[in-house]
Protein backbone atom coordinates (compact mmCIF):
# COMPACT_ATOMS: atom_id res chain seq x y z
CA UNK A 1 0.00 0.00 0.00
CA UNK A 2 1.78 3.26 -1.12
CA UNK A 3 -0.11 6.18 0.76
CA UNK A 4 0.36 10.61 0.04
CA UNK A 5 0.44 12.67 3.30
CA UNK A 6 -0.19 16.54 2.62
CA UNK A 7 0.34 19.08 4.69
CA UNK A 8 -2.01 19.07 7.73
CA UNK A 9 -2.94 21.25 11.14
CA UNK A 10 -3.09 18.54 13.92
CA UNK A 11 -5.83 18.87 16.61
CA UNK A 12 -7.57 16.27 18.64
CA UNK A 13 -7.53 13.26 21.26
CA UNK A 14 -7.12 9.89 20.58
CA UNK A 15 -6.89 6.97 23.04
CA UNK A 16 -4.03 4.98 23.22
CA UNK A 17 -3.69 1.52 21.34
CA UNK A 18 -3.70 -1.59 23.53
CA UNK A 19 -0.25 -2.29 24.51
CA UNK A 20 1.64 -5.23 21.76
CA UNK A 21 3.99 -5.90 24.58
CA UNK A 22 1.79 -6.33 27.26
CA UNK A 23 -0.53 -8.03 24.40
CA UNK A 24 1.74 -10.86 23.93
CA UNK A 25 2.46 -11.77 27.35
CA UNK A 26 -0.97 -11.81 28.67
CA UNK A 27 -2.37 -14.26 25.83
CA UNK A 28 0.89 -16.57 26.30
CA UNK A 29 -0.18 -16.90 30.15
CA UNK A 30 -3.66 -17.37 29.42
CA UNK A 31 -2.60 -19.89 27.39
CA UNK A 32 -0.62 -21.73 29.86
CA UNK A 33 -3.51 -21.38 32.12
CA UNK A 34 -6.09 -23.82 33.69
CA UNK A 35 -9.41 -23.30 32.68
CA UNK A 36 -10.78 -19.63 30.49
CA UNK A 37 -9.61 -16.46 31.08
CA UNK A 38 -10.85 -13.14 29.43
CA UNK A 39 -8.50 -10.66 28.02
CA UNK A 40 -10.46 -7.68 26.86
CA UNK A 41 -9.39 -4.54 24.77
CA UNK A 42 -6.88 -6.34 22.71
CA UNK A 43 -5.59 -5.29 19.36
CA UNK A 44 -5.48 -7.89 16.15
CA UNK A 45 -2.06 -6.58 14.92
CA UNK A 46 -0.11 -8.76 12.63
CA UNK A 47 1.99 -9.75 15.37
CA UNK A 48 -0.71 -10.34 18.08
CA UNK A 49 -2.43 -12.89 15.33
CA UNK A 50 0.99 -14.76 15.26
CA UNK A 51 1.14 -15.11 19.20
CA UNK A 52 -2.63 -16.52 18.68
CA UNK A 53 -1.60 -18.69 16.20
CA UNK A 54 1.10 -20.07 18.44
CA UNK A 55 -0.69 -20.45 21.57
CA UNK A 56 -3.37 -22.37 19.55
CA UNK A 57 -0.42 -24.72 17.81
CA UNK A 58 -0.06 -25.32 22.08
CA UNK A 59 -3.19 -26.75 22.43
CA UNK A 60 -4.79 -23.84 23.95
CA UNK A 61 -8.53 -22.41 22.51
CA UNK A 62 -8.76 -19.34 21.35
CA UNK A 63 -12.44 -17.45 20.38
CA UNK A 64 -13.69 -13.58 19.79
CA UNK A 65 -16.46 -12.36 22.10
CA UNK A 66 -16.84 -8.88 20.68
CA UNK A 67 -14.32 -6.23 19.70
CA UNK A 68 -11.03 -6.81 20.78
CA UNK A 69 -12.37 -9.37 23.60
CA UNK A 70 -11.03 -12.39 23.29
CA UNK A 71 -11.68 -16.12 25.40
CA UNK A 72 -8.39 -18.27 25.82
CA UNK A 73 -9.02 -21.85 27.12
CA UNK A 74 -5.36 -22.69 28.65
CA UNK A 75 -3.80 -25.94 27.95
CA UNK A 76 -3.01 -26.27 31.71
CA UNK A 77 0.34 -26.21 31.14
CA UNK A 78 0.77 -29.45 29.15
CA UNK A 79 2.09 -27.92 25.95
CA UNK A 80 0.34 -29.93 22.73
CA UNK A 81 2.90 -31.41 20.21
CA UNK A 82 2.26 -29.20 17.51
CA UNK A 83 1.38 -31.22 13.70
CA UNK A 84 3.04 -28.93 11.48
CA UNK A 85 5.82 -26.19 11.74
CA UNK A 86 4.34 -23.24 14.00
CA UNK A 87 4.35 -20.24 12.09
CA UNK A 88 5.67 -17.06 14.35
CA UNK A 89 5.41 -14.31 11.07
CA UNK A 90 7.62 -11.41 11.57
CA UNK A 91 7.06 -11.15 15.38
CA UNK A 92 10.44 -11.74 17.29
CA UNK A 93 8.71 -11.44 20.65
CA UNK A 94 6.59 -14.54 19.65
CA UNK A 95 9.16 -16.48 18.13
CA UNK A 96 11.42 -16.02 21.40
CA UNK A 97 8.57 -16.50 23.79
CA UNK A 98 7.33 -19.75 22.73
CA UNK A 99 10.20 -20.98 21.67
CA UNK A 100 11.18 -22.48 24.79
CA UNK A 101 7.49 -23.90 25.76
CA UNK A 102 7.49 -25.83 23.17
CA UNK A 103 10.60 -27.39 24.58
CA UNK A 104 7.99 -28.88 26.88
CA UNK A 105 6.73 -31.34 23.77
CA UNK A 106 9.86 -33.01 24.76
CA UNK A 107 9.62 -33.64 20.45
CA UNK A 108 10.75 -32.35 17.62
CA UNK A 109 9.40 -28.60 17.04
CA UNK A 110 10.21 -26.29 14.13
CA UNK A 111 8.82 -22.39 14.16
CA UNK A 112 9.10 -20.68 10.87
CA UNK A 113 8.98 -16.97 10.13
CA UNK A 114 8.39 -14.03 7.52
CA UNK A 115 10.22 -11.32 6.31
CA UNK A 116 13.45 -11.16 8.28
CA UNK A 117 12.52 -12.90 11.18
CA UNK A 118 14.61 -16.22 10.48
CA UNK A 119 17.71 -13.84 9.92
CA UNK A 120 17.70 -12.13 13.26
CA UNK A 121 20.16 -13.57 16.15
CA UNK A 122 18.86 -16.89 18.22
CA UNK A 123 22.52 -17.48 19.76
CA UNK A 124 21.02 -16.77 23.16
CA UNK A 125 18.95 -19.58 22.89
CA UNK A 126 21.39 -21.99 20.65
CA UNK A 127 23.76 -21.62 23.71
CA UNK A 128 21.11 -22.59 26.51
CA UNK A 129 20.04 -25.64 24.41
CA UNK A 130 23.15 -27.15 23.22
CA UNK A 131 24.52 -26.41 26.85
CA UNK A 132 21.82 -29.26 28.07
CA UNK A 133 22.78 -31.43 25.08
CA UNK A 134 19.34 -30.37 23.25
CA UNK A 135 18.83 -29.76 19.61
CA UNK A 136 18.79 -26.52 18.09
CA UNK A 137 19.28 -26.78 14.35
CA UNK A 138 19.04 -22.90 12.75
CA UNK A 139 17.94 -23.52 9.16
CA UNK A 140 17.76 -20.19 7.67
CA UNK A 141 14.84 -20.11 5.72
CA UNK A 142 13.47 -23.46 6.75
CA UNK A 143 13.25 -22.07 10.24
CA UNK A 144 14.11 -23.23 13.89
CA UNK A 145 14.17 -26.41 14.30
CA UNK A 146 14.54 -28.03 18.44
CA UNK A 147 14.20 -31.00 20.50
CA UNK A 148 14.20 -31.99 23.82
CA UNK A 149 12.81 -30.83 27.41
CA UNK A 150 15.05 -27.92 29.13
CA UNK A 151 15.58 -28.89 32.71
CA UNK A 152 15.37 -26.67 35.98
CA UNK A 153 18.31 -25.25 37.32
CA UNK A 154 21.35 -22.31 36.77
CA UNK A 155 21.32 -20.08 33.82
CA UNK A 156 23.26 -17.77 32.59
CA UNK A 157 22.80 -15.03 29.59
CA UNK A 158 24.06 -11.51 28.62
CA UNK A 159 22.46 -8.77 29.82
CA UNK A 160 23.15 -6.75 26.37
CA UNK A 161 20.94 -8.56 24.60
CA UNK A 162 16.96 -8.48 24.00
CA UNK A 163 15.50 -9.27 26.91
CA UNK A 164 12.67 -11.83 24.84
CA UNK A 165 15.21 -14.45 25.86
CA UNK A 166 14.87 -13.71 29.06
CA UNK A 167 11.01 -13.63 28.69
CA UNK A 168 10.72 -16.88 26.97
CA UNK A 169 12.49 -18.94 30.21
CA UNK A 170 9.99 -16.86 32.59
CA UNK A 171 7.58 -18.08 30.77
CA UNK A 172 8.79 -21.77 30.67
CA UNK A 173 11.03 -22.79 34.30
CA UNK A 174 7.80 -22.19 36.69
CA UNK A 175 6.28 -25.16 34.35
CA UNK A 176 9.48 -26.93 35.41
CA UNK A 177 10.05 -29.91 37.83
CA UNK A 178 12.36 -27.67 40.03
CA UNK A 179 13.81 -24.69 40.98
CA UNK A 180 15.53 -22.34 38.55
CA UNK A 181 17.57 -18.97 38.68
CA UNK A 182 18.35 -16.88 35.90
CA UNK A 183 22.33 -14.97 35.98
CA UNK A 184 21.85 -11.92 33.86
CA UNK A 185 25.52 -10.54 33.33
CA UNK A 186 25.12 -6.85 33.60
CA UNK A 187 24.69 -4.23 32.28
CA UNK A 188 20.75 -5.28 32.13
CA UNK A 189 19.49 -3.63 29.25
CA UNK A 190 15.58 -3.91 28.58
CA UNK A 191 14.75 -4.83 32.14
CA UNK A 192 11.55 -2.50 32.03
CA UNK A 193 10.24 -5.23 29.67
CA UNK A 194 12.01 -8.25 32.09
CA UNK A 195 9.53 -6.44 34.18
CA UNK A 196 6.16 -6.14 32.16
CA UNK A 197 7.00 -10.42 31.81
CA UNK A 198 7.35 -10.64 35.76
CA UNK A 199 3.99 -8.28 36.16
CA UNK A 200 1.77 -10.69 33.83
CA UNK A 201 2.77 -13.67 35.57
CA UNK A 202 2.02 -12.51 38.96
CA UNK A 203 -1.00 -11.27 37.47
CA UNK A 204 -1.53 -14.97 36.31
CA UNK A 205 -0.43 -16.51 39.64
CA UNK A 206 2.72 -17.21 38.99
CA UNK A 207 5.77 -16.75 41.40
CA UNK A 208 8.99 -15.28 39.73
CA UNK A 209 11.23 -12.07 40.42
CA UNK A 210 14.08 -10.31 40.98
CA UNK A 211 16.61 -11.54 44.04
CA UNK A 212 19.21 -8.76 43.48
CA UNK A 213 19.99 -6.75 40.03
CA UNK A 214 20.85 -9.26 37.96
CA UNK A 215 19.47 -12.32 39.40
CA UNK A 216 15.71 -13.87 39.00
CA UNK A 217 14.44 -16.60 40.76
CA UNK A 218 11.60 -18.66 39.46
CA UNK A 219 10.12 -21.43 41.22
CA UNK A 220 9.12 -24.77 39.66
CA UNK A 221 6.20 -27.25 40.09
CA UNK A 222 4.13 -23.47 39.56
CA UNK A 223 0.87 -23.84 37.70
CA UNK A 224 -0.87 -20.41 35.78
CA UNK A 225 -4.50 -19.28 36.94
CA UNK A 226 -7.18 -18.01 34.64
CA UNK A 227 -7.56 -14.70 35.02
CA UNK A 228 -9.87 -11.55 33.26
CA UNK A 229 -6.99 -9.29 32.60
CA UNK A 230 -7.44 -5.92 30.61
CA UNK A 231 -4.64 -4.85 27.77
CA UNK A 232 -3.20 -1.61 28.90
CA UNK A 233 -2.71 1.37 26.48
CA UNK A 234 0.42 1.13 24.78
CA UNK A 235 3.39 3.82 25.05
CA UNK A 236 5.21 2.43 22.42
CA UNK A 237 2.67 3.94 19.76
CA UNK A 238 1.50 6.75 21.53
CA UNK A 239 4.80 7.74 21.31
CA UNK A 240 4.61 8.27 17.45
CA UNK A 241 1.57 10.44 18.30
CA UNK A 242 3.18 12.49 20.85
CA UNK A 243 6.03 13.23 19.26
CA UNK A 244 3.36 14.62 16.16
CA UNK A 245 1.66 16.96 18.54
CA UNK A 246 4.65 18.28 19.61
CA UNK A 247 5.45 18.74 16.06
CA UNK A 248 2.62 20.14 14.37
CA UNK A 249 -0.25 20.64 16.97
CA UNK A 250 -1.84 19.51 19.81
CA UNK A 251 -2.34 15.51 20.38
CA UNK A 252 -4.52 14.55 23.62
CA UNK A 253 -3.62 11.02 24.72
CA UNK A 254 -5.52 9.27 26.81
CA UNK A 255 -5.90 5.79 28.42
CA UNK A 256 -2.18 5.61 28.97
CA UNK A 257 -0.92 4.44 32.53
CA UNK A 258 1.83 6.71 33.73
CA UNK A 259 2.82 3.76 36.30
CA UNK A 260 3.23 1.46 33.65
CA UNK A 261 6.53 -1.04 33.86
CA UNK A 262 6.59 0.01 29.68
CA UNK A 263 9.97 1.00 29.03
CA UNK A 264 8.75 3.58 26.39
CA UNK A 265 6.79 5.70 28.63
CA UNK A 266 10.14 7.76 28.64
CA UNK A 267 8.53 9.40 25.54
CA UNK A 268 7.13 11.60 28.16
CA UNK A 269 10.33 12.68 29.55
CA UNK A 270 12.58 12.67 26.88
CA UNK A 271 10.17 14.68 25.22
CA UNK A 272 10.10 17.63 27.92
CA UNK A 273 13.75 17.40 27.66
CA UNK A 274 13.31 18.95 24.59
CA UNK A 275 11.60 21.61 25.58
CA UNK A 276 7.94 19.90 24.63
CA UNK A 277 5.04 21.92 25.68
CA UNK A 278 2.94 19.19 27.56
CA UNK A 279 1.00 18.57 30.40
CA UNK A 280 -1.14 16.06 32.22
CA UNK A 281 -4.81 17.15 32.47
CA UNK A 282 -7.88 13.92 33.75
CA UNK A 283 -6.00 11.38 33.24
CA UNK A 284 -4.93 12.22 29.68
CA UNK A 285 -1.35 13.82 28.41
CA UNK A 286 -1.52 16.88 26.13
CA UNK A 287 1.00 17.22 24.22
CA UNK A 288 1.33 21.06 22.34
CA UNK A 289 3.52 22.78 19.61
CA UNK A 290 7.02 23.67 20.74
CA UNK A 291 9.96 25.26 19.88
CA UNK A 292 11.98 22.25 20.52
CA UNK A 293 16.00 22.31 21.53
CA UNK A 294 18.18 19.68 21.66
CA UNK A 295 19.05 17.66 24.83
CA UNK A 296 22.05 18.76 26.25
CA UNK A 297 22.73 15.06 27.82
CA UNK A 298 22.55 12.15 25.19
CA UNK A 299 19.60 10.12 24.86
CA UNK A 300 19.93 6.30 26.19
CA UNK A 301 18.21 3.76 24.13
CA UNK A 302 19.05 0.95 26.32
CA UNK A 303 15.59 0.70 27.89
CA UNK A 304 13.49 1.35 25.29
CA UNK A 305 15.30 0.70 21.79
CA UNK A 306 11.63 0.52 19.65
CA UNK A 307 11.65 4.50 20.27
CA UNK A 308 14.55 4.92 17.93
CA UNK A 309 12.95 5.47 14.68
CA UNK A 310 10.42 8.70 15.89
CA UNK A 311 13.19 10.15 18.44
CA UNK A 312 15.63 10.27 15.46
CA UNK A 313 12.62 12.11 14.09
CA UNK A 314 12.37 14.27 16.93
CA UNK A 315 15.53 14.91 16.76
CA UNK A 316 15.83 16.52 12.82
CA UNK A 317 13.11 18.84 14.33
CA UNK A 318 15.30 20.02 17.74
CA UNK A 319 17.44 23.02 17.71
CA UNK A 320 21.48 21.85 18.14
CA UNK A 321 22.64 18.42 17.98
CA UNK A 322 21.01 15.41 19.21
CA UNK A 323 23.27 12.08 20.67
CA UNK A 324 21.75 8.47 20.97
CA UNK A 325 23.55 6.12 23.12
CA UNK A 326 22.87 2.56 22.58
CA UNK A 327 21.41 2.17 19.63
CA UNK A 328 23.20 -0.79 18.15
CA UNK A 329 19.94 -3.24 18.61
CA UNK A 330 18.30 -1.17 16.00
CA UNK A 331 20.26 -2.78 13.27
CA UNK A 332 18.49 -6.05 14.18
CA UNK A 333 15.03 -5.44 13.75
CA UNK A 334 12.27 -5.66 10.81
CA UNK A 335 14.57 -3.62 9.09
CA UNK A 336 18.24 -2.38 10.48
CA UNK A 337 16.66 1.27 11.65
CA UNK A 338 19.91 2.62 11.72
CA UNK A 339 20.54 2.25 8.03
CA UNK A 340 16.77 2.56 6.49
CA UNK A 341 16.74 6.18 8.67
CA UNK A 342 19.71 7.25 7.28
CA UNK A 343 18.69 6.53 3.60
CA UNK A 344 15.17 7.95 4.43
CA UNK A 345 15.25 10.52 6.30
CA UNK A 346 18.45 12.02 3.40
CA UNK A 347 15.24 12.81 1.21
CA UNK A 348 14.31 15.05 3.44
CA UNK A 349 17.90 16.59 3.95
CA UNK A 350 18.51 15.43 7.15
CA UNK A 351 21.79 14.07 7.87
CA UNK A 352 22.48 11.11 10.71
CA UNK A 353 25.31 9.79 11.27
CA UNK A 354 26.67 6.88 13.10
CA UNK A 355 29.74 5.43 15.24
CA UNK A 356 29.48 2.07 16.70
CA UNK A 357 26.14 2.31 18.73
CA UNK A 358 25.67 6.02 18.84
CA UNK A 359 23.93 8.29 16.36
CA UNK A 360 24.06 11.83 16.28
CA UNK A 361 21.50 14.00 14.06
CA UNK A 362 21.81 17.91 13.95
CA UNK A 363 18.57 19.46 13.96
CA UNK A 364 17.10 21.56 11.42
CA UNK A 365 17.33 22.50 7.67
CA UNK A 366 14.81 20.16 6.56
CA UNK A 367 13.36 20.09 2.99
CA UNK A 368 10.51 18.64 1.12
CA UNK A 369 11.40 14.92 -0.41
CA UNK A 370 12.25 14.69 -4.02
CA UNK A 371 11.26 11.53 -4.62
CA UNK A 372 8.61 8.93 -2.72
CA UNK A 373 9.97 7.70 0.79
CA UNK A 374 10.50 3.73 1.14
CA UNK A 375 8.68 1.90 4.31
CA UNK A 376 11.13 -1.20 4.11
CA UNK A 377 8.63 -3.21 5.36
CA UNK A 378 8.83 -2.07 8.79
CA UNK A 379 5.74 -0.50 11.08
CA UNK A 380 7.86 1.65 13.22
CA UNK A 381 9.69 2.96 9.84
CA UNK A 382 6.47 3.77 8.60
CA UNK A 383 5.04 5.67 11.33
CA UNK A 384 8.28 7.84 12.30
CA UNK A 385 8.21 8.47 8.27
CA UNK A 386 4.40 9.96 8.50
CA UNK A 387 5.03 12.05 11.12
CA UNK A 388 8.27 13.13 9.62
CA UNK A 389 6.25 14.32 6.75
CA UNK A 390 3.23 16.03 8.96
CA UNK A 391 5.44 17.71 11.36
CA UNK A 392 7.82 19.20 8.63
CA UNK A 393 4.56 20.81 6.56
CA UNK A 394 5.64 18.27 3.57
CA UNK A 395 3.55 16.77 1.00
CA UNK A 396 5.23 13.32 0.31
CA UNK A 397 4.53 9.70 -0.59
CA UNK A 398 5.63 6.64 1.54
CA UNK A 399 5.73 3.07 -0.19
CA UNK A 400 5.32 0.29 1.86
CA UNK A 401 2.88 1.97 4.18
CA UNK A 402 0.87 -1.48 5.19
CA UNK A 403 3.49 -2.42 7.32
CA UNK A 404 1.67 -0.34 10.19
CA UNK A 405 -0.29 -3.61 10.14
CA UNK A 406 2.34 -5.11 12.46
CA UNK A 407 1.45 -3.41 15.62
CA UNK A 408 -0.67 -0.89 14.79
CA UNK A 409 -3.43 -1.29 11.83
CA UNK A 410 -5.74 1.73 12.74
CA UNK A 411 -2.71 4.03 12.73
CA UNK A 412 -3.62 5.91 9.74
CA UNK A 413 -7.39 6.06 11.42
CA UNK A 414 -6.01 7.92 14.12
CA UNK A 415 -3.90 10.45 12.64
CA UNK A 416 -6.82 11.45 10.73
CA UNK A 417 -8.91 11.32 13.39
CA UNK A 418 -6.44 14.32 14.83
CA UNK A 419 -6.51 16.32 11.36
CA UNK A 420 -3.95 14.56 9.19
CA UNK A 421 -4.09 14.27 5.82
CA UNK A 422 -3.37 10.10 4.50
CA UNK A 423 -4.73 9.42 1.51
CA UNK A 424 -4.36 5.67 0.28
CA UNK A 425 -3.14 5.76 -3.75
CA UNK A 426 -3.63 2.17 -4.18
CA UNK A 427 -3.69 -1.19 -2.14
Amino acid sequence: MNIKVSPSYIDGRITAPPSKSSGHRLLICAALAQGDSVIEHLEYSEDIKATIGCITAMGAKVRKEGAGVLRVTGCGGQIALPDAPVFCGESGSTLRFCLPLFSLTDHAVTLTGAGRLMERPQDVYRSLFEAQGLQFVHGGEEGITISGRLTPGEYTLPGNVSSQFISGLLFTLPLLGGNSTIHIEPPVESRNYIDLTLSALNTFGVEAGWEDDCTLVVPGRQQYHARKVVVEGDWSNAAFMAVLGALRGDVRLEGLDPASAQGDKVIAKFLRRCGCRMKKENGAYCFGYSNLIAPVTPVDLADCPDLGPILMVLAAFCTGRTTILNAGRLRIKESDRIATMQHEMAKMGVHIQCVGDTIEIEGGGMQPPSRPLKGHNDHRIVMALTVALLGAGFQGEIQGAQAVNKSWPGFFSAIRSVGGKVEVLDD
